[in-house]
């Protein structure tokens, strides 16, 4: 069995540092303890607890958080506390017995329509993935046991799971009605409250067809274009149940080619979209810059 290879995240909050497991630490749910008498079903935050300065440790699937007093700096310990982590769990310790119990949390789940009439929304009040992903086909869940779930529904097409939605596209056996979309808001509210595993984000998934890059090792028009995108674009798709990725600007050309997900893809409206809103934003935004937009996948 491979180790676990603990990694260092900072978060919003100074006070909180979390630390990523490259393997599942739960099987779905999440935990919260606020002190050692609370940590009777889980070995590890006891052993964190023993640290003076541990105010609170909160685990899931995925990562351990925890949250400091301030008699620390993060700097001067968060070092010693993945090997810590990273030495417990590879002794084959436990992080929570099967007795302990998930942090209940009131899910609510409501559906929406988007602008493509194939895809309904299902929008969720808890964090379903840090994350987003994409699945054609039943072949590509294997690290999702709820969107292989959903496809047993033999109207389901396509999923998209991102950070608090997941958006259903259906095929054409069947047409949106009240008794589907019912059906389909309850099957998701009641897997989220049974705290089962959404998605094991520590699997190493393979590389989609379409290569994308990251943000950070983009320069001059290129990060300006996918700023842009970031800032103004993505919250407006995302509210539509979709996603809009930036992969790659032609300086020849100027021709912008992004990648359309979720609601977004295959969407009538995507083109209209894509150039009456997307490519008049940018070419006010950059100036002589922007030629066109184009959906490598639309």
């Amino acid at each position: 069995m491979s180790k676990h290879q603990i990694t260092i995240e900072a978060t919003n909050n100074p006070s909180i540092v979390k630390f990523n497991s490259n393997q599942l630490l739960t099987q779905g749910g999440s935990y919260q303890y606020n002190n050692v008498d609370e940590t009777k079903e889980s070995p590890l935050s006891k052993q964190l607890f023993h640290l003076p300065f541990v105010s609170k440790v909160f685990i899931s699937a995925n990562f351990i958080a925890i949250e400091k007093f301030d008699i620390v700096e993060w700097s001067d310990i968060e070092h010693e506390i993945r090997e810590l982590i990273e030495m417990y769990l590879n002794q084959g310790n436990e992080v929570v017995t099967s007795a302990a119990e998930p942090k209940k949390v009131s899910i609510e789940i409501y559906a929406e329509s988007t602008p493509n009439p194939e895809v309904m929304k299902f929008g969720s009040n808890r964090l379903l993935t840090e994350n987003d992903f994409e699945y054609k086909n039943e072949s590509e869940t294997t690290n999702s046991p709820l969107a292989a779930e959903l496809f047993k529904y033999v109207f389901v097409k396509e999923v998209y799971i991102a950070e608090n939605y997941v958006s259903i596209t259906k095929n054409d056996s069947v047409e949106w009605n009240s008794d589907i979309i019912n059906d389909l808001r309850q099957f998701i509210k009641t897997y989220i409250e049974e705290n089962k595993l959404i998605i094991d984000e520590t699997m190493q998934m393979p590389k989609v067809e379409i290569p994308t890059v990251d943000i950070k090792e983009l320069e001059g028009t290129s990060l300006d274009i996918a700023g842009i995108l970031e800032e103004y674009v993505k919250p407006a798709v995302a509210a539509d149940g979709g996603n809009i990725v930036f992969q790659s600007y032609d300086e020849e050309t100027q021709v912008v080619n992004v990648i359309l997900q979720g609601a977004c893809s295959g969407c009538p409206s995507s083109t209209v979209t894509l150039k009456n809103g997307i490519e008049t934003m940018l070419k006010e935004m950059l100036p002589n810059k922007v030629s066109a937009v184009m959906a490598v996948n639309g």
